[in-house]
């Protein structure tokens, strides 16, 4: 199934791209896929690395064709 990736922040930089669409195997989980990108890209602070799925903050859901998954960088607060 094909997911479109976006990536923000110091995680773009890592990936040396905003976005991609990736063709991935249909049981992925939403955490596989974090793992798999993090490696892939040697993403940095990949423990504070948040997803959002379709705009909605959830480590839960499974993934879908087409659903749009979001590589958040670490916030700071203040």
């Amino acid at each position: 199934m094909k997911v479109s990736v976006k990536y923000f922040g110091i995680i773009a930089e890592a990936a040396g791209r905003d976005e991609e669409v990736l063709e991935v195997a249909w049981e992925i989980s939403v955490n596989e896929l974090k793992e798999q990108q993090v490696q892939k890209y040697k993403i940095p602070d990949a423990e504070a690395v948040q997803l959002a799925v379709n705009q909605n903050l959830n480590k839960e859901v499974e993934l879908k064709e087409g659903d749009e998954v979001a590589f958040l960088p670490p916030f700071a607060g203040g």
